[in-house]
């Protein structure tokens, strides 16, 4: 079951960070984002972070990415972001936080920033440091970490934001929040589906977003069957049929094969 619930999460999460990584640092992460030379562009860097960390695909970890970003015209800086979306607790989190750290800057001697997410159930679980002392000899790391479960406070704020992950927080407390509830999931699947309308998003972003959504707030098949029936008569209410059968056959294909991989 934990293989299961890791690739019904990881993968959308993965996806998203990767497609919307600038919006991404602005929504968790502004102060860092208003510091970032965007116009410069960024990079991911997977195979550089797997030879420091040949972990860091495997095991209980949701998400790890290391993206290379610019301050200024004259300073280059690493960027290693921890996106963690499990729905448990888990062990030496903030250690292995700073392990990645230390070996980033001894690979590459840039100051590296470790910024987490923290998607799982647990309101009290909240790591943000690691470090310890012997005989006068002290280290240390201290990096943000960001709680989902805190916004669920912030229904209204989110609900009423543009930025994408937005949507990406609302969806990922729904399918905490509704597992084993049916009727309720299907409630809120079909909010967050007319809400990518409502708010005005690109087909582009409905059609990422959807797919989001589709993934993490998987319903029974004859439930799916009765949202895809109430999606369609809403796209043609709407006159925007922006997510076709064939597309909506490809999200469901690329769901089983994330869940096979899981």
């Amino acid at each position: 079951m934990a293989g299961e619930q890791r690739a019904v999460y990881d993968s959308p999460w993965k996806e998203a960070l990767e497609h919307y990584f600038a919006e991404f640092m602005a929504f968790f992460f502004p102060q860092a984002a208003g510091e970032i030379v965007w116009g410069q562009g960024y990079e991911f860097l997977d195979k550089e972070l797997q030879q420091i960390a040949p972990d860091a695909q495997v095991g209980t970890r949701a998400v790890d990415k290391l993206v290379k970003v610019w301050r200024s015209e004259a300073e280059e800086a690493w960027v290693l972001v921890h996106v963690e979306v499990q729905s448990q607790r888990q062990v030496g989190f903030a250690e292995r936080m700073y392990v990645y750290n230390y070996r980033l800057f001894d690979r590459y001697h840039r100051r590296v920033a470790s910024l987490a997410v923290l998607g799982d159930g647990q309101a009290g679980w909240r790591p943000d440091r690691f470090g310890y002392e012997l005989w006068g000899s002290r280290v240390s790391l201290e990096f943000p970490a960001v709680k989902l479960l805190d916004y669920k406070k912030r229904w209204e704020e989110l609900a009423a934001s543009t930025n994408p992950f937005a949507t990406v927080v609302m969806a990922h407390l729904k399918a905490q929040e509704t597992q084993g509830d049916a009727a309720e999931r299907k409630y809120w699947k079909l909010f967050l589906i007319r809400r990518l309308y409502e708010r005005g998003y690109s087909r582009s972003d409905v059609l990422q977003l959807f797919r989001f959504i589709d993934w993490v707030l998987q319903l029974p098949e004859e439930v799916e069957a009765m949202v895809w029936q109430e999606v369609q008569v809403y796209e043609e209410e709407q006159r925007k049929p922006y997510i076709t059968s064939v597309e909506r056959m490809g999200f469901r294909q690329g769901l089983q094969q994330g869940m096979q991989e899981g």
